[in-house]
C-alpha cells in the first residue's frame, strides 16, 4: 500500500511539473497570432498597388489572410487609429500633419518606414501649354511660362467660366492641408487679383477637369502630386517655385512644399500580433520611380487592376522585394507566383 501510495504521489509530481514546463514554455517561447490583417485602401492607384504587393507577400509568404477596407484619407486614418485597420501602406503624413502627430504621439499607431520620400506636389500645366504639341496640332499657347509667379501674365489663358476676366485655379479639396498652403501661395505670389482659387470637392473632381481639358487640348492649372496615375497618364509640367526654406515656407509658403514622407504605419497592436510581419513592413521602400512603373503599366494596360500590376511589379523588380524579407519567406512567395 504504501508503494502504491508513493508511486501515486511520483505520479501527480511529474503530471504538475510537465504541465509547470508547458506554461512556462508558452510564456516565454510563443508569440501572439493573428489570422487576418486589414489594409486601408484610401481611394488611389498607388496605395492599391502596395496593398497588393504587400498581401501577397503576407498570405504566401507569412500565412496570415488579409482584406481591403476602402474609404476617405480621414475615415481611413480614423480606422488605424480605432483598430479597424491594421495597416497602412501610404501615409501622406505632411497633408495630414496635425492629425498623424497627434496619433503618433497618443501611440495610436506606429510608423514602421518610409515607403518613399522623393515625391513631389504643387501646381501643374500640361506639358502642351508650355511647349505645344505637334502631333496634335497644339501650338505653344504660354511658352514662357515657367513659375507659379509667371500665372499672372496669363489670367485670360486659364479663364474662369463664371469670372470672366480671372484665370481659374484648381486647388486641393477643402479640408486638405495643402488646399491651405496653395490659399496661401496664391496671396503671397500676388494671384489673387487675376485668378479665382477654386477648391474642388474631391479629387476625382480634379481628375475630370484635368482629364477633359488635355483631352481637348485646353490650358488647365491645377493641384497634383505625384507618384500617380495622373501624373504616369498624362504629360504634366510642374511649375516652379523657390527651393523649400523651412522658415519662408512656415510664414508665406512662397517656396516649393516640404518633403513629404509617405510613411507605412501599422495599429498600436499589431508589432506584438504579427511581429515577423511587422519586421517585414520595417524593411519595405520603394521610390516614387519605382512606385510610377505599376502605374504606368495600368495605364497602358486599361483593363489591368492593381494586383495584377502589383505581380506584374514584383515579376520585374525581384530583387527589390525578397530583401524586405528572409529567403525562406521569398522562397514561399516565389513559389506561388509560378
Amino acid at each position: 500500500m504504501k508503494k502504491l501510495l508513493l508511486l501515486a504521489a511520483a505520479l501527480m509530481l511529474a503530471v504538475l511539473a510537465a504541465c509547470g514546463g508547458s506554461d512556462s514554455e508558452a510564456e516565454s517561447g510563443s508569440e501572439k497570432k493573428v489570422d487576418k490583417l486589414v489594409f486601408a485602401d484610401a481611394g488611389w492607384n498607388s496605395i492599391r498597388v502596395h496593398n497588393s504587393i504587400a498581401q501577397k507577400i503576407i498570405e504566401e509568404g507569412y500565412g496570415i489572410d488579409t482584406e481591403v477596407t476602402p474609404g476617405s484619407t480621414a475615415a481611413t486614418i480614423q480606422g488605424l487609429r480605432e483598430g479597424d485597420i491594421d495597416v497602412y501602406m501610404e501615409v501622406w503624413t505632411d497633408n495630414i500633419k496635425e492629425v498623424y502627430e497627434e496619433a503618433i504621439e497618443a501611440g495610436d499607431f506606429e510608423k514602421v518606414s518610409v515607403n518613399f520620400d522623393d515625391n513631389n506636389q504643387g501646381l501643374y500645366v500640361p506639358t502642351y501649354v508650355i511647349e505645344g504639341d505637334e502631333e496634335r496640332g497644339i501650338e505653344p499657347m504660354a511658352p514662357d511660362l515657367k513659375t507659379v509667379e509667371d500665372l499672372k501674365k496669363y489670367p485670360e489663358l486659364f479663364e474662369d467660366p463664371a469670372e470672366p476676366g480671372k484665370g481659374r485655379l484648381i486647388n486641393a479639396p477643402s479640408g486638405w492641408q495643402i488646399e491651405k498652403a496653395i490659399t496661401k501661395k496664391m496671396d503671397s505670389y500676388g494671384l489673387n487679383e487675376s485668378f479665382v482659387n477654386f477648391k474642388p470637392g474631391s479629387d476625382a473632381a480634379i481628375v475630370a477637369s484635368l482629364a477633359d481639358a488635355y483631352e481637348a487640348g485646353e490650358p488647365w492649372v491645377g493641384y497634383y502630386w505625384s507618384p500617380t496615375a495622373v501624373t504616369a497618364k498624362y504629360d504634366l509640367t510642374l511649375l516652379q517655385e523657390p527651393e523649400y526654406d523651412p522658415e519662408v515656407y512656415e510664414k508665406t509658403k512662397a517656396t516649393q512644399s516640404p518633403p513629404n514622407d509617405v510613411v507605412v504605419a501599422v495599429h498600436k497592436d499589431i508589432p506584438d500580433a504579427a511581429p515577423k510581419v511587422v519586421d517585414f513592413l520595417k524593411n519595405y521602400e520603394t521610390s516614387s520611380a519605382l512606385t510610377e512603373e505599376a502605374l504606368d503599366y495600368m495605364n497602358e494596360n486599361e483593363d489591368a487592376s492593381a494586383e495584377e500590376a502589383a505581380n506584374w511589379w514584383m515579376n520585374k523588380h525581384e530583387d527589390v522585394w525578397t530583401s524586405w524579407i528572409p529567403d525562406d519567406v521569398a522562397k514561399k512567395v516565389k513559389d506561388a507566383m509560378e
